[in-house]
């Protein structure tokens, strides 16, 4: 987006930000999908904000609608149980508009049928079309081995975004691909194995159990809720290593507390702030830590705690930096010295 594009925009609609007092969000969006009209864009991949019901890219009308899992955050905004905040993600489902869940629950799969059903919106749980029998590590890829549900049929993908996390993520896309190419758009085999392959090239997406270091091996993550630090200490059962060095920085609107008891005890915490308004003081992040059995010392930066964890650890050690998408942001990769 060009930047005299902006300016113009925001100029021209001063008037009405001044008038209706919208979010900065909303603001954004109304600018995204002006661009993209005039771009004459052929598909636009839209991501709603917080839960989709009441977000502002919800006023969108899609060939597809994606609803990718349903975890524990923004409780205090989508209610404070699964099913509550399944009726909330259930609200981008439109009239006859064919939609995609990542993973079915017994707990919000009703939810979704349901509102299905009453938009009359083809409906499907993208981890009963497909399976994965196995996946292994290999040159810097993750290696899925995906079987469709009932056929005896089996394709291997190579994924740059190696965390295995990724794996549901990789059913849910195929099936939004397998819809849309029902529809008539043509995309191709080789086409959708490029994007896997590439992704983290494409999109510039970073901070998804990326690997920047392999002696220490070191790992950033923006895992930052209870889903997020479940699938980060499941993937850390796969990996072999001396002594874990965990960086962490968590922002005050989390489910701190049980983010805290999900961590692992015998690892060595370096306690630390993203430079925000909304972090939690990495002194009071350190001293909750302490009642969960998690040890460390404090650090205002990241930068300074990342580098002491480099100068502590052995070849042989694993680093972690996580908790926060802010924090993981802050890392001066270049400026670390190993």
């Amino acid at each position: 987006m060009e930047e005299q594009f902006v300016i113009d925009f925001t100029k021209r609609i001063q008037p009405l930000i001044e008038e209706i007092e919208p979010s900065f969000f909303e603001i954004t969006v109304a600018m995204g999908f002006e661009y993209f009209a005039q771009q004459k864009v052929d598909i636009a991949v839209i991501e709603t904000g917080l839960g989709g019901r009441f977000d502002s890219t919800n006023i969108i009308t899609p060939l597809l609608s994606v609803i990718t899992n349903i975890g524990w955050d923004h409780m205090n905004i989508l209610g404070d149980s699964l099913d509550k905040i399944a009726v909330e993600k259930a609200g981008i489902i439109k009239s006859e508009v064919p939609v995609v869940v990542g993973e079915s629950l017994p707990q919000t799969k009703y939810i979704f049928k349901e509102r299905a059903r009453q938009l009359n919106a083809p409906l499907c749980f993208a981890n009963e079309e497909r399976w994965i029998p196995e996946w292994r590590n290999e040159n810097n890829s993750l290696i899925v081995t995906v079987a469709k549900s009932h056929v005896d049929e089996r394709t291997d993908y190579a994924l740059d975004l190696t965390g295995l996390y990724q794996t549901q993520n990789l059913l849910t896309v195929l099936e939004a691909v397998h819809i849309l190419q029902k529809q008539g758009w043509d995309i191709k085999e080789q086409d959708v194995e490029k994007g896997f392959a590439h992704a983290k090239k494409i999109t510039g997406l970073h901070g998804r159990w990326e690997v920047v270091h392999h002696s220490p091996f070191t790992v950033f993550d923006v895992a930052h809720n209870e889903d997020g630090i479940k699938q980060l200490t499941s993937q850390l059962e796969h990996c072999e290593f001396h002594k874990l060095h965990i960086i962490i920085g968590i922002v005050k609107d989390k489910e701190i507390d049980k983010i805290l008891s999900l961590l692992p005890p015998y690892a060595h915490y370096y306690f630390t702030k993203a430079q925000i308004a909304r972090a939690l003081p990495e002194t009071e992040l350190m001293n909750k830590a302490k009642t969960f059995g998690l040890s460390g010392r404090s650090y205002p930066d990241v930068n300074e705690a990342l580098q002491d964890a480099v100068n502590k650890a052995h070849k042989e050690d694993m680093i972690v930096v996580c908790g926060s998408v802010f924090v993981v942001g802050e890392v001066e990769i270049s400026h670390i010295k190993w």
